[in-house]
């Protein structure tokens, strides 16, 4: 009688990481339903308020650099322990910060350390050294917990902001980040895919198409940043492209709910509404992932993704109703899933994956510049025209251009291995 097989480890790292990613974007993108209340409390304008959250992307992308390197290093367990004591504290202490400079410590700085921590440099790198057959479906299960996260943390932050208060709304979150964030990295996170058996046949073709090394060590940053970011106009292209897509996810996900509720939509509904875009991702990240498996260039389905968030952003540029809302919501959510798990795909294709944790987290630090721009451009303009119209059209025109400019990519046949 033939023995089962002992389900691959690697699966359980999709788990961890699958509920690592739920959790800490789960928690991003609840901001924008403590926006208001927040400005309205401390009579801070949108712009003011929008700036912790640029700080928080600053220092989840400039840190990411450190933490891909890492990852290359050192057991994942280690860095996701660290990020969720980081991000627990901050969110715990914003409650207590009376003043701009304060709130932009603990949540720009702590938080946007500990996300870092527990991002998706950590979390689809992981998986990525695990997989290679089933690398794109692997990938996108993971990041699927982004969508989940939305779901479920943006109606509980929304449900508990209106009926107890902002502050209340941080402190739940604070909990369930270090509740999940400890037990996950501890019960699942400490093994290395380069220490794993290669009893399995997926781990077997990791090990057997891995490209050589001359040398038993990662490169190191300089190495890296004098080998792609000075010399490498693929990987600007990628990067430059991601960066201001997601420039207009940022300033959607922290102004959408405010701007709702300016057209008269009830504040639970339209924090809703953000369970419904992630929803839309959910299903979306699962699609691309499938789909990069059975396309010969994952830079053809980026550009679909970028190309239905730039319809998603047109029907929230006309949004009168309830309905129209949560049109949006599915329409842009679901062109939002491909940028979870596509990066560290595109990269991994064109790049290999030995370095992948250092050279995603360049990756996301660049990106992550665009991103921080976002929400803090976005409350500007609102503050100057009183009005995010003239956001959503420039939405618009970014996804536009930037779906034109990734399909300049060359094919992996012709890039760098």
């Amino acid at each position: 009688m033939t023995k089962k097989q002992p389900l691959f480890y690697g699966w359980y790292i999709v788990a961890g990481a699958f509920l690592i990613l739920a959790v800490n974007y789960g928690v991003r993108y609840s901001f924008g339903i403590f926006l208001k209340p927040m400005s309205d409390e401390y009579g801070w304008s949108r712009s003011v308020v929008s700036l912790g959250v640029s700080f928080n992307m600053l220092a989840y992308s400039f840190f990411t650099i450190f933490i891909g390197q890492m990852v290359d290093r050192i057991r994942p367990s280690h860095i996701i322990t660290m990020g969720t004591l980081a991000v627990s504290l901050g969110l715990m202490m914003v409650g207590f910060a009376a003043n701009p400079l304060i709130f932009y410590l603990v949540y720009g700085l702590f938080c946007g350390l500990g996300a870092a921590g527990l991002g998706i440099v950590v979390c689809n790198s992981s998986v990525a050294k695990w997989f290679h057959e089933k690398r794109g479906m692997a990938i996108g299960i993971a990041s699927m917990g982004i969508s989940v996260g939305t779901m479920t943390l943006t109606p509980l932050s929304g449900y508990i902001a209106k009926t107890y208060g902002w502050r209340q709304g941080f402190l739940t979150l604070a909990i369930l980040s270090f509740v999940i964030g400890i037990i996950v990295s501890r019960l699942l996170f400490d093994r290395s895919a380069a220490k794993a058996g290669t009893d399995n046949m997926e781990q077997k073709a990791v090990k057997e198409k891995k490209s050589p090394r001359t040398s038993p060590f990662p490169p190191s940053f300089s190495q890296i940043f004098a080998g792609f970011l000075v010399t490498d106009k693929q990987f600007w292209l990628i990067s430059l492209s991601f960066g201001f897509a997601y420039l207009t996810i940022m300033s959607v996900f922290v102004h959408q709910v405010p701007y709702a509720i300016d057209h008269g939509i009830n504040p639970i509904t339209a924090a809703s509404s953000l369970a419904s875009l992630g929803l839309a991702a959910f299903g979306g990240q699962f699609f691309f992932g499938w789909l990069t498996d059975r396309v010969r260039d994952a830079k053809y389905v980026v550009a679909f993704g970028f190309l239905m968030m730039a319809l998603g952003m047109f029907i929230l540029l006309n949004m009168r109703s309830e309905a129209m809302l949560y049109l949006f919501s599915l329409v842009f959510g679901f062109g939002y899933g491909c940028l979870a798990p596509l990066p560290s795909i595109i990269l991994a294709e064109r790049f290999g994956d030995e370095t992948l944790g250092a050279l995603y987290g360049m990756f996301t630090f660049l990106i992550g510049i665009g991103g921080s721009i976002g929400p803090f451009w976005a409350g500007y303009m609102y503050d100057h025209f009183q009005s995010y119209h003239q956001v959503w059209i420039l939405n618009i025109v970014m996804l536009i251009g930037v779906t034109g400019a990734i399909l300049l990519l060359q094919s992996r046949k012709s890039s760098r291995c």
